[in-house]
This record gives C-alpha cells, sequence and structure tokens, in this order.
C-alpha cells in the first residue's frame, strides 16, 4: 500500500504514543506492559494469584464495615452467604470460563461468539461499560478507602482532617503518573504486598477472637440480640438473603483472575491450542483464592460485629471504612495499627494499579478491532490520560465516600458475574452436559436475582454504569463514523486463478468493472458490460475482469481480503471477495494490483439510486449504498498521490 510523506511528530507526541505500532496486532501486546511474556512462560499460579490478591483481598480493608451497615447484627449470617455463593455459585462459573478462555479473554469474549452484526457490537460495548464501572470504581473506591486509613489514623487524623477527597484525587493521580512513565505488572511487588497484608489481617482475626473468647459474655449478648431481633433461625436466614446483594463487593476478583490467566506458567507441553497445565493451575488459583477470601470474610465480619460499636460503622465512625484498621489500633496499639494502614493503603492502591491494568488490557482488545476508537486508543498513555480524568469526575462525583460508591461497585461486579453464568451456561448447553447446564442455569438465577436487587436498592450503580455504557457507545459510534473511509483491509491474498487474470491484464489497460452479483447468468454480465461501454463511451473491447463483493458480517471493521477467480459462462472472468464493506474492498483490491503490477488500474462504477444520505446509512451501517463515491474517497485517503491513485469512472 502507498504511504504518506508527514513532517516528523514533535517529541510529546513521540512519547504519548509510544508502542502505537505494536499494539493490537495479532499476537501483538495491547496492555500496559512494555514487553510481554514468551508464549508458555510465566509465574507460578500462587504468585499469580497474589496479582488478582490486590484486588481481590483488599476489599477486606471495607469489606466488614459496609457488611457491618447492611445487616448489623446479622453481618455474620449475611457474610455466610455470601461465603456459600462465592463456593457453589462464582467459583464454579469462572473455573469454566477458564476453560472456556485459557488466553484471558473472559466470558465477554465467550459472549462475544454467540452473537454477529450490530447486536453483537452494542451487547459487547453494553458489557464493557459494566466492565469499566467496575475496574474504574475499584480504582476510585480504593483510593477513597486508602485515603480513609490515611485520614483516620490517629498520628494523622488532626492534621489530615477533611482533605479525604485531595488526598484522594493525589492517589489516583499518582497511580496515573506511574502508568504514565512505564508501568511494568511486577507479580513480585504484589507476592510481598499480599503477604503482608493477610499475615496482618491473621494477626488481626487472631487477637479479635481472643478478646471474644475471653469476654465470653459477647457471644451470649449477641445471639440474645440476634434473637430479640428477628425471632428465629428461618428469619435470620431470610432476612440474610435478602441484605446478601449489598454485600456483593465480596465477589469481586473472579474476572481478574481469569484476565491475568496468560501469566500462568502452566506445563512445558502446553501449546496455545490446548494449554491444560495453564487451565489446570489457573482453577488452583480461583479456588484458593476463594477459599482465604472466604476464610477471612467470615473471620472478620465475625469479630468486628461483636467487637465494635455499632455507632462506628456509621459514616463519621471511627470504623467507618475500616474496621480492621479500627481493631488493629484499639488492641495493638498505634504501632501495630500504623503499620496496618500502610499496608491496607500500599494493597489499596495497588489494586487501583492492578485495575488500571485491566482496562488498558480490555479496552484496547475489542474496541479499534471494531474501529470504535482512534488509533491513539491502541497507546497506553493517552488511554491512561482518558481513565484517570474519568476516576477524578467519578471521585467528586461520590465525594471520595466509599459507602456511596459501593453501588456502583456491586453493578459492575455482578453484571460481569452474571455474564459469566449465563455464559458458561450456554456453553454447558452446546456441550451436550445437561447436569452442567441445569447447575450453571440456577447459578445465573442467584445472580440475576442479586443484581437486579442491588440496582433497585442502590439504583446509583446503574445509573453511573448506564452512563459509561452510553459515553462508550457514543465515542464508538463517532470514532466508526471518522474512520468509515479508513483502508480496512489488513491483507489481501489472491488465489492461482485470480493472480492469472491479473498478469495477463498487466500487459494492457487494466479494467475493472464493479459488479453487484445477482443471477450471475450470462445475460447479467453481457448487459453490464454493454451499459459500462455505454456509459463511460467506450469502443469495443471485451478485456473487463469482473469485481463482486459478498458482504459478510459489516459489523466488523477490519480483516485480510481474500480474493478468488472464477470464468462463468466460458467468457467472463470475476473475481469474487468477501468483506463488511464493499467500497473498502474494492479500494484494497485496485491497491493491491497497482503495487504487484506496478500498472494503474481503472474501476468502473454505476451510480446507485436514492438519496445520498440514505445511501450513505446503508453504507455504515450494512457494507453497501453507494459504492462509486466511497471508493473513490477511500483511494483518496489511502492514496493521497493522484498519479498514483487507481482510476475510478461512474457513468
Amino acid at each position: 500500500m502507498a504511504t504518506t510523506e508527514h513532517p516528523p511528530p514533535s517529541r510529546l507526541r513521540t512519547w504519548m504514543l509510544e508502542g502505537l505500532s505494536d499494539m493490537g496486532k495479532d499476537g501483538g501486546h495491547t496492555g500496559p506492559h512494555a514487553v510481554p511474556e514468551p508464549p508458555h512462560k510465566g509465574q507460578r499460579w500462587y504468585r499469580v494469584m497474589c496479582l488478582t490478591g490486590v484486588d481481590y483481598f483488599s476489599t477486606l480493608g471495607y469489606q466488614p464495615g459496609i457488611a457491618a451497615l447492611a445487616a448489623g447484627l446479622l453481618s455474620p449470617v449475611a457474610t455466610l452467604v455470601l461465603v456459600i455463593v462465592t463456593l457453589a455459585g462464582a467459583l464454579p462459573v469462572y473455573r469454566r470460563v477458564a476453560k472456556e478462555s485459557p488466553h484471558g479473554e473472559g466470558s465477554i469474549a465467550m459472549l462475544e461468539r454467540l452473537l454477529s452484526f450490530w447486536q453483537g457490537k452494542l451487547f459487547v460495548l453494553t458489557l464493557l461499560g459494566f466492565a469499566a464501572t467496575d475496574f474504574l470504581i475499584t480504582i476510585t473506591l480504593s483510593a477513597a478507602d486508602a485515603s480513609t486509613h490515611l485520614v483516620e489514623n490517629p498520628h494523622l487524623t488532626g492534621a489530615l482532617h477533611d482533605k479525604q477527597m485531595l488526598i484522594t484525587l493525589l492517589l489516583v493521580a499518582l497511580l496515573g503518573a506511574v502508568f504514565l512513565k512505564g508501568f511494568l505488572e511486577a507479580v513480585g511487588v504484589a507476592v510481598v504486598l499480599v503477604g503482608i497484608y493477610l499475615l496482618l489481617n491473621v494477626v488481626v482475626v487472631i487477637v479479635g477472637f481472643y478478646h471474644v473468647v475471653t469476654a465470653g459474655h459477647l457471644v451470649t449478648d449477641w445471639s440474645s440480640a440476634l434473637t430479640a431481633e428477628h425471632g428465629n433461625v428461618f428469619a435470620m436466614v431470610g432476612v440474610a438473603l435478602l441484605v446478601f446483594p449489598k454485600l456483593a463487593l465480596g465477589l469481586s476478583g473472579f474476572e481478574t483472575g481469569v484476565a491475568v490467566m496468560p501469566h500462568v506458567k502452566g506445563d512445558p507441553g502446553d501449546t496455545e491450542a490446548d494449554p491444560a497445565g495453564r487451565i489446570r493451575d489457573t482453577k488452583k488459583l480461583l479456588t484458593t483464592a476463594a477459599l482465604i477470601m472466604s476464610c477471612f470474610l467470615i473471620a472478620t465480619s465475625f469479630i468486628t460485629t461483636l467487637l465494635i460499636p455499632e455507632r462506628e460503622f456509621e459514616p463519621g465512625g471511627a470504623a467507618n471504612g475500616r474496621a480492621l484498621a479500627y481493631l488493629a489500633h484499639h488492641y495493638l496499639g498505634g504501632a501495630f495499627g500504623t503499620v496496618y494502614d500502610i499496608s491496607t493503603i500500599a494493597i489499596l492502591w495497588f489494586a487501583g494499579a492492578s485495575a488500571m491494568a485491566g482496562l488498558l488490557n480490555l479496552m484496547p482488545r475489542y474496541l479499534p478491532r471494531y474501529g470504535m476508537a482512534p488509533h491513539w486508543a491502541r497507546a497506553v498513555r493517552p488511554m491512561v490520560l482518558v481513565f484517570i480524568l474519568v476516576a477524578f469526575l467519578v471521585t467528586w462525583i461520590f465525594d471520595a465516600n466509599v459507602d456511596k460508591q459501593g453501588g456502583a461497585y456491586a453493578t459492575g461486579v455482578l453484571v460481569l458475574i452474571s455474564s459469566a453464568a449465563i455464559a458458561v451456561t450456554i456453553a454447558a448447553r452446546k456441550a451436550g452436559q445437561r447436569g452442567w447446564t441445569i447447575g450453571f442455569a440456577v447459578i445465573s438465577a442467584v445472580f440475576l436475582y442479586t443484581t437486579v436487587v442491588n440496582v433497585i436498592e442502590r439504583p446509583d450503580g446503574v445509573k453511573i454504569g448506564a452512563c459509561f455504557i452510553a459515553g462508550i457507545i457514543l465515542i464508538s459510534l463517532l470514532s466508526r463514523l471518522l474512520r468509515a473511509f479508513e483502508l480496512r483491509v489488513t491483507s489481501v491474498t489472491l488465489d492461482p486463478m485470480a493472480e492469472r487474470f491479473i498478469r495477463d491484464m498487466a500487459s494492457r489497460k487494466m479494467r475493472f468493472i464493479a459488479n453487484e452479483p445477482d443471477r450471475r447468468d450470462k445475460a447479467e454480465y453481457r448487459d453490464k458490460i454493454e451499459q459500462i461501454r455505454e456509459d463511460n463511451d467506450m469502443p469495443e473491447q471485451d478485456d473487463f475482469v469482473f469485481a463482486e463483493v459478498t458482504v459478510t458480517d459489516p459489523s466488523e471493521f477490519e480483516g485480510g481480503l481474500t480474493v478468488r477467480g472464477e470464468v462463468l459462462h466460458g467468457r467472463y472472468r470475476v473475481l469474487t471477495l468477501e468483506s463488511p464493506s464493499v467500497p473498502n474492498a474494492l479500494a484494497a483490491l485496485l491497491l493491491h494490483v497497482r503495487d504487484t503490477t506496478a500498472c494503474t488500474p481503472h474501476i468502473y462504477f454505476e451510480w446507485t439510486e436514492g438519496n445520498p444520505f440514505t445511501n450513505f446509512l446503508r453504507f455504515f451501517l450494512f457494507g453497501s449504498g453507494e459504492v462509486a463515491p466511497v471508493t473513490r474517497e477511500v483511494l483518496r485517503e489511502a492514496e493521497p498521490d493522484r498519479e498514483r491513485r487507481p482510476r475510478v469512472h461512474t457513468g
């Protein structure tokens, strides 16, 4: 294809778009890592688990407090329900997702394969909106909770009082600065952070249980209060089931667990087509992380409910958003409490980094391939700026408050888990596994119920999710519109017959006729040639080759083009092409012929009847419409030199 001379880009532009040329290619890396790991290399599963853990385990920083606010004295019972749903629902679903998408594509890719045309793209864009909600709220909520731990530290509360918003914005900005400099998702750092954080939590849990056991009246008082408030065990379980959706934050981390699959080392004999070791070890990763988190959730909800006065969980209370830190300071002293705060702040901040890495890996996987993002969206630094600005806005909207962001976070998490459950249900049904189909269908129903209840009770989550979805769809369609006239064909391959046609024409004037295939009988081709001669006042000659494009899925944006040649009715040479867009395919064919033969090809069209605007919409949505002027425009953008540009004739 032709190249265009451009003035040298500025240093700032070069720095901002560094690595752009390598983004999005098949097998290329589209995330924030400077150098992707070689195929089948990586880390042992338990080390990669820590990478997931900075997101999953860090929720201990705020989950016990959110559970206490939502369920009150029933917090341990509601948390037990959450653990059952985790182990019997989310875990089996994502173990199946790991099997179905072993390269980290996740449930969105599984559902993408089930739908085509524009409805498939819009469905994926909707899921991407909820995924963006999940990851971006992870960044802002984690930063807000980290600032809460900092502000509420007894040694700093006087100096940092009323500065939580500023501290949260600074933490988000620091996260962006790290990615702008060049972030490498260091598994080693995650291992250290998760190891220290879990060890400190073990100490807090042991000390908490010690105080619960030594003060025997706490358990008695708690059980008596529960009985007085709810009457019997069945009523308690019923209420726990009702408040369970408010605890959905404890389900976060599973989507990240699948996204990090490419980092799992697996077995030496693994191949890209059959990474059996990677799948097995990822299942170990998911199971171990779920078991560890389940134990911590039950233990921490129990000790925080019994040891912390209920008023301290309320907004403004000392345990709001930092229940375990409250216990650490109260029972282990200021020094240990400060160390715990530092560890919590570090892992919460790194959870934001993990979420940012997830965003930068997820969005370039879909939007540029759909033509629904500008070219610079494949580069890391411009996208970092976009996400950080959005994070600033979300932080401001929610006033850097952990409780206010819980609904939005839970909505994003639940929608992704529900979509994963539906995806594996469909996969099991296609595989003819009746038992698994029924089981996954029940799990899907549970998560859909939880999602609906969460949306009804906390509509802020779906509102912010809807804003992300609307923004993504609007920007995507505008980008697709702006890029409509790009040469979207990545490669052109001719079969032997097509190559023979091109060689034969190279010694004469190369003339193509664009033909919309209809009956494909002898009369169709004879009449078409006569019409082209008459419209263009051409002398008698038979040296034409027909070019016929069959539109496949017009919602696809780019891909390779295969050209097949055939001779019909003993005399008419026809090149057949399949493409999402007729004009782009014809333009790519003409440029390829010019480059391989050093001759300038001519192509002949007839005008399309109808309103030009209507025809453009047909082209934008369905890949056809007014073909002649659009083909010429694609050629003009691809080849600015008029002397080298293939000739377009319309009569």
